[in-house]
């Protein structure tokens, strides 16, 4: 963009601000110049003495170990051995009920795709709101926001079911919105972990007590707190036969932690009568956080069944008495999705704990850092493994949920595949059996050893050639922008005295490095949506590159930063994104965006977020535009109020009806949209109470059409928070 430009027209173009860290450090501003990024830039940093090789040594599984955090008083008892599930009956999102969405991502296969066609491009002007519900979760007063409740309600029969951002369940109905039970789970404040989230609540049918009594149709959730939670779908009573009257709890084995450590936010997948369960653990505080092991739990009964330990590799029952399973291993905070005809559930990862730092990871860590890994549900035993970014440095841990599809081959064949979005716009289509790449997958040359002592970077990195990239081509100084040739002259600045060699700029202790897409970039939680009929695949994205730094743990402690467990931690002293602790190694982290920090503007140009089409037979693009209207966005966080489409930050994803039309709100222009899924073009869009960082879902009842949005807002993105449920229906139909 010229630097001569009219302001109001540069605004126009650009108006939005980056949601998300914390305030920006000292460490944030930009440095003495030292040389300009390069070919040849990615050398190590002199002066800085590589640590010792075992300066920094794992705590020992036997050593003695608090308990975890048990919030509920849940008795742990006895570790329990490997066991089989309960068989399983087929469940609603098997086969759902045309006029239903079951499930977190509507069906077995996360396609978030509705079999209704009510709603049209030609009447979804008439879309008018039905009702609003209140889930009672928000800040109270004096509380730090941390609110993002990301909720994806389900229905099923007559019931349409959700959880609060707290893991309060209700069951609403679903055409008035009229409250029919609501379950308190009773969740603390301190349990919050980066975000108050609970994404969707699961439906379970058992096969063992009879229709028609008591918990034989269920509704099961993990809280932050560290449960698994059981009640009846009718009345919303917890299942006195699961676990410990209702509940199991999830902190056994965990080892020493502190409330909001560890959190569950996604839905748990049920796979041949397993429950399974990842977690969230805190990016940023320490290298020996608690672990990120997934496990199984027996769906009747809240049985355990099996762990997979990355550690422990071949250890599947619980920690002896005293023990724990390994510390500071990859964790799984994506929704996960399983197939019960193969027998596995496919886990997206994480990076190991100390996010920007790898010299101190086991070789079995390293191998499924960053990674699909399909697990045995029936063993715990992981059967394949793809790895998306190798030794990753940059938390471009995997956020999306996996989807499943049919791949037909150019002979006709037809392959069972799983489609993996990543936040480096990289879209992997994997054979769901062997985790062999269906679409053409290509290691190509990585900028290496890297430039912090001891901690050298793979020398090659996968790219999927064989799908489009949902992302741009690499940052150039000439790509900087600005309200002003002021502006634009400072974020040229920080780009000349930043290290940047591309994609996989290594880690830097001497001046800052720019991490391009980054770890908010390309598709994150929302994941994606796909017409199995049509072959159509729908995705949002973003375009939001960081400026981060490593520093020493003498300047981390001098600035404060401290692990969320330390005892003189303070908030805002390290957390999850933003400035990190990250304790027990030779390092701190301070991230931030690469933006003007006067103004708020992002120093690259826009668009900030896109919506893509691709066409799967093809692996074409069939349309791509910006995302996000500059009507609630502007410099030093000033909302324009200009309906500019110009393209901002996003989080939620996108959902797809036989009406051919797309839904999807998610962006910071607090809006939700509908798209004509054959052209792109808008149609539709209503501005909601809160931002809509979540993603919508559809269903009909009695006849009716309606579509759904949690506007719970996002501390994250900076947009408002409420508990606001919005339904949507056709005003000319009765």
């Amino acid at each position: 963009m010229s630097n001569h430009t009219p302001i109001l027209r540069t605004l126009l173009l650009g108006a939005t601000i980056i949601a998300g860290t914390a305030g920006v450090s000292a460490l944030a501003q930009v440095p003495p110049a030292d040389q300009p990024p390069g070919n040849g830039n990615a050398t190590v940093s002199p002066g800085t003495p590589t640590p010792p090789q075992d300066a920094f040594s794992p705590p020992s599984p036997n050593a003695p170990q608090a308990p975890g955090v048990n919030a509920a008083n849940i008795p742990d008892g006895p570790p329990a051995e490997p066991s089989e599930a309960t068989p399983m009956v087929e469940q609603v999102t098997a086969n759902p009920a045309h006029d239903d969405w079951p499930g977190y991502g509507r069906d077995d296969r996360a396609t978030r795709y509705s079999p209704l066609d009510q709603i049209t491009p030609s009447n979804v002007g008439h879309l008018k709101r039905a009702f609003i519900y209140h889930t009672g979760s928000k800040p109270a007063p004096g509380q730090v926001n941390k609110w993002a409740a990301e909720t994806t309600p389900i229905k099923v029969g007559d019931g349409l079911y959700m959880c609060s951002a707290m893991n309060d369940m209700m069951r609403i109905d679903p055409a008035t919105g009229k409250e029919v039970w609501h379950f308190h789970a009773n969740e603390k404040y301190d349990s919050i972990p980066y975000t108050a989230a609970c994404k969707a609540v699961v439906y379970y049918t058992s096969s063992t007590v009879p229709e028609g009594e008591h918990c034989h149709h269920r509704i099961l959730e993990a809280t932050l707190d560290e449960r698994l939670i059981e009640v009846d779908s009718e009345d919303g009573k917890v299942c006195e036969g699961f676990g410990w009257h209702g509940m199991v709890n999830l902190m056994k084995g965990m080892g020493e932690s502190v409330p909001g450590f560890v959190a569950e936010t996604a839905p748990p997948p049920i796979v041949n009568g397993a429950i399974i369960t990842n977690q969230e653990v805190l990016d940023g505080q320490r290298r020996w956080a608690p672990s990120g092991v997934i496990r199984g739990y027996d769906a009747e009964t809240g049985r355990f069944l099996w762990a997979w330990d990355v550690n422990r590799p071949h250890e599947h029952g619980e920690p002896k008495e005293g023990e724990h399973y390994s510390r500071g291993t990859p964790n799984s905070w994506a929704a996960m999705i399983g197939d019960n005809a193969l027998g596995l559930v496919y886990v997206p990862t994480g990076n190991s704990a100390a996010d920007y730092y790898s010299a101190m990871r086991s070789p079995e860590e390293n191998k499924v850092s960053s990674a699909v890994v399909a697990i045995d549900v029936k063993t715990g035993e992981p059967r394949w493994v793809f790895q998306t970014v190798h030794k990753d440095v940059w938390d471009y841990d995997i956020g999306s949920q996996p989807t499943l599809m049919d791949f037909t081959k150019p002979d006709g064949s037809s392959v069972p595949a799983l489609i993996m979005p990543t936040k480096r716009g990289q879209t992997f289509v994997l054979d769901r059996r062997t985790g062999e790449p269906v679409l053409p997958v290509e290691e190509r040359p990585a900028p290496s050893p890297g430039m912090v002592p001891g901690d050298t970077r793979a020398p090659t990195q996968p790219w999927s050639v064989g799908m489009p990239r949902l992302g741009f081509a690499p940052l150039k100084e000439a790509d900087m922008w600005g309200m002003s040739p002021i502006d634009q002259l400072y974020c040229r600045l920080k780009y000349r005295r930043a290290h940047y060699v591309g994609e996989f700029t290594p880690p830097s202790i001497d001046k800052p490095w720019l991490e391009y897409p980054g770890y908010n970039g390309g598709s994150d939680w929302g994941s994606v949506a796909y017409d199995e009929k049509t072959g159509i695949l729908i995705a949002n994205w973003n375009n939001t590159p960081m400026y981060d730094q490593l520093v020493s743990r003498k300047k981390a402690d001098k600035l404060g930063l401290m692990p969320v467990d330390d005892p003189n931690y303070k908030p805002g002293g390290g957390g999850a994104e933003g400035a990190g602790a990250m304790a027990e190694t030779p390092y701190g982290i301070v991230v931030s965006p690469f933006w003007d920090e006067y103004t708020g503007m992002m120093c690259n140009r826009p668009p900030y977020g896109m919506i893509t089409a691709i066409d799967m037979h093809t692996q074409k693009v069939l349309w791509q535009h910006p995302l996000g209207s500059a009507r609630a966005n502007g410099p030093f966080g000033l909302p324009t109020h200009l309906p500019l489409t110009i393209g901002t930050p996003n989080n939620g994803g996108p959902v797809i009806t036989a009406g051919g039309l797309i839904f999807v709100a998610a962006t910071t222009d607090n809006m939700i949209h509908a798209f004509d899924i054959h052209t792109g073009r808008e149609v539709w869009n209503d501005v909601l109470p809160g931002g809509g960082q979540a993603t919508p879902m559809t269903y009909e009842y009695k006849g009716k059409q309606y579509v759904a949005i949690m506007a719970g807002g996002h501390h994250f993105m900076m947009t408002p928070v409420t508990d606001d449920l919005v339904v949507y229906a056709l005003d000319n139909v009765n």
